[in-house]
């Protein structure tokens, strides 16, 4: 074989060496690239989510504020002495409203969790609409049940089974020290939401994971 030839070969080989690297490098770049959208998205969806905890805390908190209610809209058939009832249970919505951009957001990440981290870590996001809803219904629940006359002849059955719907409907719309069937289902999705995030957000398969556990000091 003449060295003319060897240097062809060489130079063949070479190209390929390069393209190969070229490839391997492109490759790794967006493996990284979509590591860090992963590591920004499990960010974001666990610090919304721990606001939404605090503002359920604050939708479902007992301590009222003078004016609250007022910005209900009365109905066209609504009877006086029922308004001051009505606004009371629209406290609840009013709360709600100051807070909705934040769970529109919440809604608005649902899909991108679901095509970047999978569907099942979407499941947290269902169970916070589910409780919303369960707290918007409670308020309309209450302002039913505050404008319910009781009837002269209503039964003991019947008013012991009104009795247990408000207080029922009240350990829903106020939160509570005991037997609040709210919170631990808001604990439950947060916890579901943080375990799918950390894992990310913590992940070690990452080229920039890795730089920085070299990089960070051993204690």
């Amino acid at each position: 074989m003449t060295l003319t030839e060897l240097a062809q070969i060489a130079q063949s080989v070479s190209v390929i060496l390069a393209s190969l690297f070229a490839i391997y490098g492109f490759d790794a770049w967006r493996r990284e690239h979509i590591g860090k959208r992963r590591i920004e998205l499990a960010e974001e969806t666990l610090a919304l989510f721990y606001q939404a905890k605090d503002a359920i805390e604050s939708i479902r908190t007992s301590f009222g504020f003078e004016g609250e209610g007022t910005t209900r809209v009365p109905g066209p058939n609504e009877k006086p002495e029922h308004k001051a009832a009505l606004d009371q249970a629209y406290v609840l919505i009013e709360r709600y409203n100051r807070h909705s951009e934040l769970f529109s957001r919440i809604h608005s990440l649902r899909y991108r969790v679901m095509a970047q981290l999978g569907v099942e870590a979407a499941q947290p996001f269902d169970a916070l609409n589910r409780i919303v809803n369960e707290l918007i219904s409670s308020s309309r629940r209450m302002a039913r049940l505050n404008t319910q006359r009781e009837r002269f002849n209503e039964t003991k059955e019947a008013e012991e089974k009104r009795h247990r719907e408000y207080l029922e409907v009240m350990s829903i719309y106020y939160s509570s020290a005991e037997d609040d069937p709210i919170s631990p289902k808001v604990h439950k999705a947060v916890e579901d939401i943080e375990r799918t995030c950390r894992k990310i957000i913590e992940s070690k398969g990452t080229l920039f994971a890795v730089i920085n556990a070299k990089l960070r000091p051993r204690g």
